[in-house]
C-alpha cells in the first residue's frame, strides 16, 4: 500500500515594491539629507553658471571677450567651493565658539560701509567695502553671522520661563540693532530677507505666537514707513501695485526693469527659445545676470525650467528643515534652519519679485545670481549646512559602525562624532546628552521620558575610548599586585594542598 505525501505548499510570489515605498526607503536612509543638500547646491549652482554664461554675453563682448565676466565668476564658484570644503570640516563646536567674535566682525563691517569713503554704494545702496579686486557685501556677513550666533546663544537650556524669555529678548534686540544698521544701509531687500530668517528661528526656538507678532508687527511698520518715505523706493511700490493689474502707467523709468522681465517670461512661454537665445539680455533688461537671472532663465529655458529651479529650492527647504528636526542637539538643530530659510527665503523674495508679486528689493538668486561675495559666503553657509547634516544623529551612527561614504574620504572629512553641549563636558564626562529641539519627534525605540535623551548608542568617541581603556587598567592592578604578593608569600599556591593557603588564596581573588 502507497502513501501519498501531501504537496509542499507554493511559495507566496514576491510582493512587487511601488514607487512610494522605494522612496520611503531612501528617505529613510541615514545619510539622506546630507547628499540630497549637497545635491541641490551643486545643481543650483553650477546650473547658475551655465545661466551667468549665457546672460553676460552681450555685455562681455562689449567688454572684448565675451567669456570674461562668466570665467570671472566661475572662480568666485571655484573660491566658494573651498569655503564651503572648509565648512564642511569644521567641528560643530569650533564653529560655536566662534559665533560671537564671528558677530562682532559682523557688525564693524556693517558701521564700516556707513562711514564716508569706505563704503560703496550701488544701485541706491551703500553696503559694499572694497578689497582690491574683490567687493563684499557687508549685509551677506551680517545674515550668516547672526545665524551662528543666534543659533548657539538660544541653545542654551534656561532653569524656568522668565529666564527663558529674557535670553529671547537679548537675542531679539541683537538682531534689531543689526537690522536698523542694514536699513540704514538703504537695503531692504536684505533686511527683509534678514528679519524672515531672525522670526523664523525665534519660532523654532520655541517662543510664542504672541512675540512673533509683536515683534513683527513693529518690523513690518518700520519698513514700511521707510520705503513709503524713499524716492525710487516709493515708486517701486506703485510699479508692484500697476504690475497687479497689468497696466503700466509708464514703462521708461523705474517701471522700466519689471517690465522687460514680464517680456522675458512671456517670450520663453512653456519650453523657453533655448539656453544663449534670450534677447533681453542685449541691454534690453538691466541687472540680467544678477537681480534678474530668473527673467533670463524664464525666457531660455521656459516654464519648465524656471519650475525646475523653483523646485529644487524647495528640496533645499524641505531636507534643510528636515535635518533641524532630526537633531537631538539644540545648537544643531536652530543653526540648520536659521542657514536653510535665510537662504531659501532670499530665493523666493527675488523669484516673486521677478514674476510680480512682490515689489522689486534688489536681492540677488541665491547660487546663481553672478555675485561675488554672495556667493562665496552663501556655499560657505551652504557648508555649514551640509556640517549639520553630517552629524544627525543616525548619519554619525552610520559612519561609526559602517565607514564614511566615498564622497567624504575624498574630500578628506573627519568622521563625526556626537559631542556634548558646551558647558557640560565637565559634568557629565561618560554620558553624553543633548537637547532635541521643541517639536521633534522622538526616534523608534526610545523610551525615555525626558527630553534630555542620551546619545551614547552613537558609538564611543576616540576620547571615551581612551578613557575606558585607562579604567580597565586601573581596575586590574589591584587584583594584580594582590595576586602577586600571594604568589611570593606562599610558593606551595594550592598545588602544595594546604587549606589555609586555599582559602587565603580565594579572599585575594
Amino acid at each position: 500500500m502507497t502513501t501519498r505525501t501531501a504537496p509542499s505548499p507554493r511559495p507566496a510570489p514576491p510582493t512587487s515594491r511601488g514607487p512610494g515605498q522605494r522612496a520611503g526607503d531612501i528617505l529613510s536612509r541615514p545619510l539622506t539629507d546630507y547628499f540630497m543638500i549637497l545635491t541641490c547646491v551643486m545643481f543650483l549652482t553650477f546650473f547658475g553658471l551655465v545661466m551667468v554664461a549665457a546672460a553676460t554675453i552681450a555685455r562681455a563682448g562689449a567688454q572684448g571677450s565675451v567669456w570674461s565676466l562668466a570665467l570671472k565668476q566661475a572662480a568666485l564658484v571655484g573660491l566658494g567651493l573651498v569655503v564651503m570644503w572648509i565648512g564642511l570640516k569644521l567641528r560643530p563646536g569650533f564653529i560655536r565658539r566662534m559665533s560671537l567674535p564671528f558677530l562682532l566682525i559682523a557688525v564693524a563691517l556693517l558701521l564700516a560701509t556707513l562711514v564716508k569713503g569706505i563704503g560703496g554704494q550701488e544701485v541706491g545702496s551703500q553696503s559694499w567695502l572694497t578689497f582690491g579686486p574683490f567687493r563684499l557685501q557687508a549685509s551677506e556677513v551680517a545674515k550668516i553671522a547672526i545665524a551662528v550666533w543666534g543659533a548657539s546663544y538660544l541653545a542654551k537650556k534656561q532653569p524656568d520661563e522668565h529666564s527663558a524669555a529674557q535670553r529671547y529678548l537679548r537675542f531679539a534686540f541683537a538682531s534689531l540693532l543689526v537690522f536698523v544698521l542694514i536699513i540704514a544701509q538703504k537695503d531692504v531687500g536684505m533686511a527683509v530677507v534678514f528679519i524672515t530668517m531672525v522670526v523664523f528661528v525665534l519660532l523654532l526656538a520655541g517662543i510664542g505666537w504672541r512675540w512673533i507678532i509683536g515683534l513683527g508687527g513693529m518690523v513690518v511698520a518700520v519698513v514700511a514707513a521707510y520705503t513709503i518715505s524713499g524716492g525710487f523706493r516709493s515708486d517701486r511700490l506703485t510699479v508692484y501695485v500697476q504690475a497687479l493689474s497689468g497696466n503700466f502707467s509708464e514703462t521708461r523709468s523705474t517701471a522700466f526693469q519689471s517690465y522687460q522681465g514680464y517680456l522675458s517670461l512671456a517670450e520663453g512661454g512653456v519650453t523657453g527659445v533655448g539656453i544663449g537665445q534670450s534677447r533681453a539680455k542685449w541691454f534690453y533688461l538691466p541687472e540680467a545676470q544678477n537681480d534678474f537671472i530668473f527673467a533670463i532663465i524664464g525666457e531660455e529655458t521656459g516654464l519648465v525650467g524656471a519650475g525646475v529651479v523653483a523646485v529644487v529650492y524647495t528640496l533645499l527647504l524641505i531636507f534643510g528643515l528636515r535635518c533641524a528636526l532630526r537633531q537631538n542637539d539644540r545648537y544643531k538643530a536652530l543653526l540648520a534652519g536659521a542657514l536653510t530659510l535665510g537662504v531659501v527665503s532670499q530665493a523666493y523674495i527675488n523669484m516673486a519679485y521677478v514674476v510680480g508679486l512682490l515689489p522689486v528689493t534688489g536681492l540677488q538668486l541665491p547660487l546663481i545670481s553672478s555675485g561675488g561675495s554672495s556667493t562665496v559666503i552663501t556655499l560657505g553657509a551652504m557648508g555649514l549646512l551640509a556640517n549639520c547634516a553630517r552629524h544627525e544623529p543616525e548619519a554619525i551612527a552610520a559612519m561609526q559602525s559602517g565607514g564614511r561614504p566615498a564622497l567624504d574620504r575624498v574630500l578628506l572629512l573627519p568622521e563625526p562624532w556626537a559631542a556634548p553641549p558646551v558647558g557640560r563636558a565637565r559634568r557629565s564626562r561618560g554620558e553624553r546628552t543633548a537637547e532635541p529641539l521643541a517639536g521633534a519627534p522622538r526616534r523608534s525605540g526610545d523610551t525615555t521620558s525626558s527630553p534630555r535623551q542620551k546619545v551614547s548608542s552613537l558609538g564611543p568617541t576616540p576620547r571615551q575610548r581612551r578613557q575606558a581603556t585607562k579604567n580597565r587598567s586601573a581596575a586590574d592592578t589591584p587584583r594584580r599586585v594582590r595576586e602577586t604578593t600571594t604568589s611570593r608569600a606562599h610558593p606551595g599556591g594550592a598545588a602544595a594542598g594546604g587549606s589555609g593557603h586555599r582559602g587565603r588564596g580565594r579572599r585575594s581573588s
